[in-house]
């Protein structure tokens, strides 16, 4: 029996906008977070004009994360996944996504945003499937490392890859996708019909 598999980017596809700074916001605070930004503001910059997104974004985690407790964090992720279901979702995307889902299709998530909260946010959402950055941890504390890689670029369809090889899914089965960035386009390109979230509203149905 064929499945369709049917995936989305989070961050300014699903939701109107980024989720990762404002999680870290809210495990650290603001001013620790500029704290951050300010210390080795050239080595930043310096990333920053590099595009080199996955250094930039490991500094953050470092320094936001490194010797919080697994269980505090975890706490955190839900109340946080609990304020994106209920106030940072795009509707018309949220929309298409319900529609899948009840025409039976299997609906992961593929996205560079961190496990903490998008486990969680995948659970209010009852989809089948997360797969996401995810922190590093040692007997219960996180570690401030990231454990494997930044999911953006080739890794969401590295990842999209590996989960179909455990799961039994073909490739002809992965059907619908839906991104917004550049870092989505090798998730996208896995995928038959694939689609590019813009400000234009989608319609319920796909065509």
């Amino acid at each position: 029996m064929s499945i369709t598999v049917v995936a989305f980017d989070v961050d300014n596809t699903l939701t109107v906008k980024d989720c990762v700074v404002p999680f870290m916001r809210k495990v650290s605070g603001t001013r620790r977070l500029v704290k951050v930004l300010l210390s080795g503001l050239p080595e930043s910059l310096q990333m920053f004009r590099r595009h080199d997104r996955d250094a930039l974004k490991q500094k953050f985690v470092r320094a936001v994360f490194a010797g919080k407790k697994v269980d505090e964090v975890e706490e955190l992720g839900v109340q946080f996944a609990a304020k994106v279901a209920n106030g940072l979702l795009r509707k018309d995307v949220s929309d298409r996504m319900r529609w899948h889902q009840e025409q039976g299709h299997v609906v992961i998530l593929v996205s560079a945003s961190l496990g903490a909260y998008l486990h969680p946010l995948g659970d209010l959402l009852e989809v089948d499937a997360v797969l996401c950055t995810e922190l590093e941890e040692v007997a219960g504390v996180l570690t401030g490392e990231l454990n494997g890689k930044n999911c953006r670029g080739e890794e969401k369809a590295s990842r999209v890859r590996k989960w179909c090889s455990d799961s039994g899914i073909t490739s002809e089965d992965l059907v619908y996708a839906y991104g917004d960035s550049s870092g989505d386009i090798e998730l996208l390109a896995e995928f038959s019909s694939p689609t590019w979230v813009s400000k234009v509203d989608l319609k319920k149905v796909p065509a």
